[in-house]
């Protein structure tokens, strides 16, 4: 099993500067801690300051090391070529593998926004990813429904192959991500049982492909407390907000102890990678979290 972090972009500050160096810092800790992969999130057309994955993804890179990182897009909202050239980018600026989180999208007045028609999202990101894996493969690439595209090529070409793992949760959106990609992503907000009832409908989908893949991530949402008390505490204000909308089992707040335990509950499960979000907005206890997932570790022998 693997322990990643997915850094919060979002910052409700008055200083843009000061979430930008938040973002920075989570990062430098999680490499302290040895976290096994980073990665950033993709919106548009906030309210309030979200930090752009690109640009911020290459300054946390210099806080990083030589494990796999890379960013969550939301292929319809971008042209293929000029994501597949700054990934490639990127891939060229880190020494270890980059991995390509993506997923559809689901907001409508941001695809209204960024021109994209929400009907049309899901050819889109088939397309989009068609597109782009044969532009890091080297090849010309020419595609005439949704970008006119007319014999692209790309350099630099990336050093390592582009990992590409899905977020899915439907049937048909599973399916799409077993034929595609390398990975699966699991929706942070499911309990363990659905979580395992989604990942025997991927496994079936994978076999029917006759694929294995490299990965089978799930993100948890976390708090890590000092002491129990103090992480109980944290997680009934949650859930009196009623955190996202997620199911109680899913939102992870404990001790050191009690978030190994449920990681080790999903590793049984057959989940690789396990991505941490922070939920605190705090700094000092987003950063304690991560420091602590150091004793995560230890207690599971990773």
């Amino acid at each position: 099993m693997r322990i990643g972090i997915s850094i919060s972009s979002s910052y409700r500050v008055e200083d843009p500067r000061v979430g930008a160096r938040f973002m920075i810092e989570r990062a430098r800790v999680a490499r302290q801690v040895d976290l096994d992969s980073l990665f950033v999130g993709d919106h548009h057309v906030t309210s309030h300051p979200y930090y752009q994955n690109t640009p911020m993804l290459g300054r946390l890179l210099a806080e990083w090391h030589n494990k796999p990182a890379g960013a969550l897009y939301l292929l319809p909202l971008w042209h293929p070529v000029l994501l597949a050239e700054q990934i490639a980018t990127l891939a060229a600026i880190m020494p270890g593998r980059f991995i390509m989180q993506c997923g559809l999208g689901w907001d409508p007045a941001q695809s209204a926004a960024m021109g994209v028609d929400m009907t049309r999202r899901a050819a889109m990101f088939e397309a989009s990813l068609k597109v782009m894996q044969g532009l890091w493969a080297g090849e010309t690439v020419s595609e005439d429904r949704f970008w006119n595209i007319q014999d692209a090529r790309i350099a630099p070409l990336p050093a390592h192959n582009v990992d590409v793992w899905i977020g899915a949760g439907a049937p048909a959106a599973l399916h799409r991500t077993a034929r595609m990609a390398e990975g699966w992503i699991a929706t942070p907000s499911l309990d363990r049982a659905a979580a395992a009832q989604q990942l025997n409908q991927y496994r079936q989908a994978c076999a029917e492909f006759e694929r294995t893949p490299k990965a089978v991530a799930i993100r948890r949402d976390i708090f890590i407390g000092d002491n129990q008390k103090q992480a109980q505490s944290f997680k009934q204000r949650m859930l009196d907000k009623g955190y996202r909308g997620f199911a109680e089992e899913a939102i992870l707040a404990g001790t050191a102890e009690a978030v190994a335990a449920e990681f080790a509950a999903l590793a049984e499960l057959g989940f690789t990678d396990i991505i941490v979000r922070n939920m605190s907005s705090e700094q000092s206890e987003a950063l304690a979290t991560i420091e602590r997932l150091a004793e995560v570790k230890q207690i599971l022998n990773l």
